[in-house]
């Protein structure tokens, strides 16, 4: 059943039923007498949900004038071809170092090939590409209209190149898609760090950016809003510097990459364990893939030191 919850006057968002679960991806929906605009719309796998959401809003596609994307990763942008296709007068707001890989998504699905193998469909379906004259390229520090507020952007790279954050100044709330991490119902912070661009010096410069706009709330695509923002980044700075420190030891011990990945993974399970169930430890699994968070900051720490 698909689940609408609201966030402020005009906002809320939409449970994307990823895989018919709860709490792993929220689509938010800004809504204004002169249109609606879509943040991070989620992957083609979960369009019909986010359709459902949209319905219950009483929002038709003719009145979605914009996408928001924080970044390009599937799990955020990979509806938004399939929904252009279907609506072309939509626009798609992308960074600048994503926008390419919206046009010709090749290099993007190769790599996520690279991860997901033969999962690809069953979990992201269809990533089709965007027209390039449909799209807005961004490269942080704009202020866009969309669904009728005015956003400021900021370039957020850290756990990706393209990562942009958008704040609504007249809510008070940050949309910072994956740079401030995964926390369902105010949990654990996890930073998820898939390959191939985790930079923890510019996670944590686009952190303070964040925060620069002393935003109220912080919502997150995996799972919903954070209310208090500052010990919530905190906590994921102080995750982040956690995790890349089991990563950076286990290079240097016995075995195999598939080995290594696989003591972090346990080692990871067992600090969520300390504060949740097996059941929330699994909608972590499900929404950042843990085997995933050792690759990209093993792909880090090998670039950086040159191991």
């Amino acid at each position: 059943m698909v689940s609408m919850t609201t966030l402020s006057h005009g906002l809320s968002w939409v449970d994307l039923q990823f895989q018919g679960r709860d709490n792993v991806i929220a689509s938010a929906i800004v809504e204004s007498p002169g249109g609606v605009a879509i943040i991070d719309p989620g992957p083609t796998s979960c369009l019909e949900a986010l359709e459902l959401g949209l319905q219950a809003r009483g929002v038709r596609w003719p009145d979605v004038r914009q996408i928001l994307l924080t970044h390009i990763h599937l799990d955020h942008a990979g509806a938004s071809g399939t929904i252009v296709r279907a609506h072309p007068h939509v626009a798609v707001m992308v960074h600048e170092k994503g926008a390419k890989h919206l046009v010709d998504p090749t290099k993007l699905l190769d790599s996520a090939t690279r991860l997901y193998g033969e999962h690809m469909d069953r979990l992201w379906g269809e990533f089709a590409p965007v027209p390039a004259d449909r799209l807005v390229v961004l490269t942080g520090g704009e202020r866009v209209e969309a669904g009728g507020r005015v956003f400021d952007v900021a370039y957020t790279p850290g756990h990706a190149s393209h990562h942009v954050s958008f704040f609504d100044g007249s809510s008070g709330v940050a949309f910072v898609g994956d740079t401030a991490g995964v926390s369902v119902n105010g949990g654990y912070v996890l930073p998820p760090t898939p390959p191939p661009d985790i930079d923890l010096d510019l996670w944590t410069a686009s952190i303070e950016r964040i925060l620069a706009w002393s935003p109220s709330t912080l919502f997150l695509t995996h799972y919903g809003p954070s209310m208090n923002v500052a010990s919530h980044c905190a906590e994921l700075l102080d995750h982040l510097q956690q995790t890349a420190a089991f990563v950076r030891a286990s290079l240097d011990e016995p075995g195999d990459d598939e080995e290594r990945g696989l003591r972090f993974e346990e080692w990871l399970r067992q600090q969520l364990r300390q504060q949740m169930t097996d059941a929330r430890v699994q909608e972590y699994i499900i929404a950042a893939g843990f085997r995933y968070q050792w690759l990209g900051l093993a792909r880090y720490w090998r670039k950086k030191l040159g191991l």
